[in-house]
């Protein structure tokens, strides 16, 4: 079970949230359509919606897609983009958001639609992270697309 930290307001958690995905490799915020998305490149990988009372984010999941769905405070995007695999997380202004979940889910997103130098580049970060922390580096994921041979 995700543990939650209860010291953080949705308006708080989104704040992180928007600041760990602008700290990725090649991101950049947009605001099509009035609400904060969040890009590397042209795609989107996060919808960070208008920042109000709660909460309310959208990212793509191709792996976790059908345990995120499981959650209560997780339900299919609109407008088609659930057969993609996008997952929208919505909390209301009293509810604690689980962000440590929502930036696994951010950077499992972020990984779906960048290109794969930007991927390389987000592991080397990674690597060099975990090394100075003195942890072994995490197993490299296989590439999910073919190649282009």
């Amino acid at each position: 079970m995700e543990r939650r930290d209860t010291s953080q307001t949705p308006g708080r958690a989104r704040a992180a949230l928007r600041r760990f995905a602008l700290g990725l490799p090649g991101a950049h915020e947009d605001f099509p359509w009035g609400e904060s998305v969040v890009k590397v490149g042209k795609k989107v990988f996060v919808f960070l919606g208008r920042s109000g009372r709660g909460l309310s984010l959208s990212v793509k999941l191709p792996d976790s897609n059908l345990l995120a769905l499981d959650l209560p405070f997780a339900s299919p995007t609109g407008y088609g983009l659930a057969r993609g695999g996008w997952v929208t997380a919505e909390f209301a202004s009293g509810e604690a958001p689980p962000v440590e979940l929502l930036r696994r889910w951010i950077e499992e997103s972020y990984r779906a639609v960048a290109p794969r130098r930007m991927a390389a580049e987000l592991d080397a970060r990674t690597s060099a992270s975990r090394r100075e922390k003195g942890r072994p580096a995490a197993p490299r994921r296989a590439s999910r697309r073919p190649s282009r041979r």
